[in-house]
């Protein structure tokens, strides 16, 4: 069976016929000009990837590239590295301290200018000040701030000493850190008073200390000063940022760490409610940011490179501090939102600093297609020569205002397929070698082994089918931390193993292009952001009203998915636009803002087939308008039977 996509969204795909060529100077000076790369990588796989991790600086050589106990798999077995080294020491020792590393600015017009030596220093002088509070090697470290320097701080000084760090994103809830800290047994909380957003100060501290109330394993407490507002600091428990960094020495030996010791853990919504803990280790993770970082987005010494997003996401990770940081890139770093104070943000900022890599989010580009061309052309935008687009598949609609917009039909668009799991990039177009196609994320890279397979695990030539990555590559997930069985049945399941379950629905064009339908599974995919159907349910039935839920992503203009639930009420609680706001803001409180409803729809019953399991399809096809016009008509149990009896016989 084909994933179950909306008419419209496939028919938006078939645009293969418009292919873009990118331009001849660009592909004159581009890192990757030739397959040469897809040669090397045909040719030995394994080998390839060794080349690869030799950009790297190994204090000790590995002595076997690869250990594949399927699905469990090392890279680089033997090699000794350390992840802060290789984004900072080795660039001042190659000279480039004085090189600018951070362009930062926040929402309310602060900046910082941060060259490589003054990052170099913070870091050491933070992982000092973190060794000094007793982290040590394996411990974890969680981070809960806002789009700030020490961000970017807080996570080298967690690789220079060996401790894992796990950062959540700073929209989250008290609840959604709490349950993250409680599962990553984390020692050590790094936060904020508070961060800006959209003119208004978001209060950090104040969550962190509720969600500090359940969080046994936390001894301490470290809270940088950004919004200067009164905050309760407990007694031996918090202290201030700029009070631990001051008395310690300016130099921390960085940790001698095996090419498989753990780097981070990242939380992604799963299944089940219970968010997954990804984990990623040194060496193949930082061989595949710091390779697809050069190839990928054309990077040379004078560019700027800016990433919108977060660094509480994977992209945060991968390609704001790993990956251009190792390789000795310069880069801006924004706090706020796109649209303070004016709705030209971006483009003033870009216009500013003179950007000239640009990686956003469809959801972005969709909200300034929305606002008008009006506030890109206010903007002097010809210092940008490569665009990038990230967490969910581009509309060629989006993909081509982006193009004409934005990057004045001169700049190539990389379309980048990867996932939390994958930790780098997979499947795009190289923009000095590979014609684009609006809509296709392009094809896989260089050592990348993708299939489209069907039900059965057969292999789909062209047409749709499930995306499989059927080899092993280095930076892929080393499993669900302390749940190695979730890792087997969650990635490795569907086809018995035999090959890894990326969980979104695509096709292949006659070209080789993979083009990307959406999630399969019950993950939505909200404004590029991963948010499990379970998850949102299980908030929802936590309020006293609820007796049971329905969750499903449906198709949004803006996010590319909405949320839509399905409520059903206790005996004794009115239906209606205040239960709804309630019910909204209570989802909001237990997860985050990311995860709020756009809809609520009551229900006197939720359809299932006989083994009990939600029809969701249904249901997106009822919250979409396409089985029924007025969706309250749900409230009847015999509609909804009704419904349920026809959507069998379709």
């Amino acid at each position: 069976m084909s994933p179950h996509v909306p008419k419209t969204e496939v028919d938006d795909l078939l645009h293969e016929d418009r292919v873009f060529e990118p331009p001849l100077v660009f592909k004159n000076n581009a890192n990757v000009k030739d397959h040469s790369l897809y040669k090397q990588a045909q040719k030995n796989r394994v080998m390839f990837w060794e080349q690869c991790a030799k950009r790297l600086h190994w204090s000790k050589p590995w002595s076997k590239a690869l250990q594949w106990d399927k699905p469990f798999a090392k890279w680089f077995v033997g090699g000794k590295l350390n992840a802060s080294y290789n984004c900072l020491d080795r660039h001042i020792k190659a000279n480039f301290g004085k090189k600018t590393a951070i362009l930062w600015e926040g929402e309310n017009g602060d900046e910082r200018k941060l060259t490589y030596e003054e990052v170099y220093l913070e870091v050491n002088k933070l992982a000092n000040a973190i060794k000094v509070l007793g982290i040590n090697k394996g411990d974890r470290v969680a981070i809960y701030l806002p789009m700030v320097p020490e961000a970017v701080f807080a996570m080298l000084a967690c690789s220079r000493i060996g401790a894992v760090h796990t950062v959540v994103f700073g929209g989250f809830s008290a609840e959604a850190l709490k349950d993250r800290i409680n599962d990553a047994q984390a020692k050590l909380l790094i936060t904020a008073d508070g961060g800006y957003r959209r003119g208004s100060a978001v209060a950090l501290k104040a969550t962190a200390d509720a969600a500090l109330l359940h969080t046994p394993s936390i001894q301490d407490t470290i809270v940088v000063k950004r919004t200067g507002a009164e905050v309760a600091m407990k007694e031996g428990r918090d202290h201030w940022y700029h009070d631990v960094v001051r008395h310690v020495p300016n130099y921390c030996q960085p940790e001698e760490m095996d090419s498989e010791d753990l780097l981070f853990i990242l939380y992604t919504s799963g299944t089940t409610g219970k968010p997954k803990g990804i984990v990623h280790t040194t060496g193949g993770y930082l061989t595949g940011v710091n390779s697809t970082t050069h190839w990928v987005f054309d990077l040379k010494p004078s560019d700027v490179f800016w990433c919108t997003a977060d660094v509480g996401w994977v992209t945060g990770h991968s390609y704001i501090v790993y990956g251009p940081m190792s390789n000795a890139a310069t880069q801006v770093i924004y706090e706020g939102a796109p649209d303070h104070p004016q709705r030209d943000r971006f483009w003033k900022i870009i216009e500013k600093y003179k950007v000239s890599i640009f990686y956003t989010a469809p959801t972005a580009i969709r909200a300034f297609m929305k606002w008008g061309d009006e506030w890109p052309a206010g903007s002097d935008l010809s210092s940008l020569r490569l665009l990038g687009s990230v967490g969910e598949p581009i509309n060629p609609e989006a993909w081509m205002w982006y193009y004409e917009q934005i990057g004045r039909h001169r700049c190539p668009v990389v379309d980048t397929w990867w996932q939390t799991e994958t930790g780098a990039i997979m499947i795009t177009t190289l923009p000095g070698l590979s014609a684009m196609k609006p809509g296709s994320a392009g094809v896989p890279l260089p050592g990348v082994d993708a299939q489209i397979l069907n039900e059965q695990g057969e292999v789909i030539a062209h047409g749709g089918g499930f995306l499989s990555l059927t080899s092993p590559w280095p930076s892929m997930l080393r499993g669900i931390w302390r749940d190695p069985e979730r890792y087997q049945q969650t990635y490795w399941g569907k086809w018995e193993g035999k090959s890894y379950f990326a969980g979104d629905g695509t096709k292949r064009d006659q070209d080789g292009y993979f083009w990307f339908l959406g999630r399969v599974d019950d993950i939505m995919l909200v404004a590029g952001h991963n948010i499990s159907t379970a998850e949102v349910e299980s908030a929802l039935v936590d309020n006293h009203m609820v007796a049971e839920a329905a969750v499903v992503g449906v198709r949004d203009d803006i996010k590319g998915q909405a949320i839509a639930a399905f409520v059903i009420l206790k005996e004794g609680h009115k239906r209606g636009q205040e239960t709804e706001e309630v019910l909204k803001n209570h989802v909001a409180t237990k997860i985050g803002a990311i995860a709020r409803p756009s809809r609520v729809i009551f229900t006197a019953d939720v359809p299932k087939t006989r083994s009990g399991k939600i029809m969701r399809r249904l249901l997106r096809d009822v919250a979409e308008g396409r089985m029924l016009g007025d969706v309250t008509t749900l409230a009847d149990p015999a509609v909804v039977a009704l419904l349920k009896d026809k959507y069998d016989e379709a």
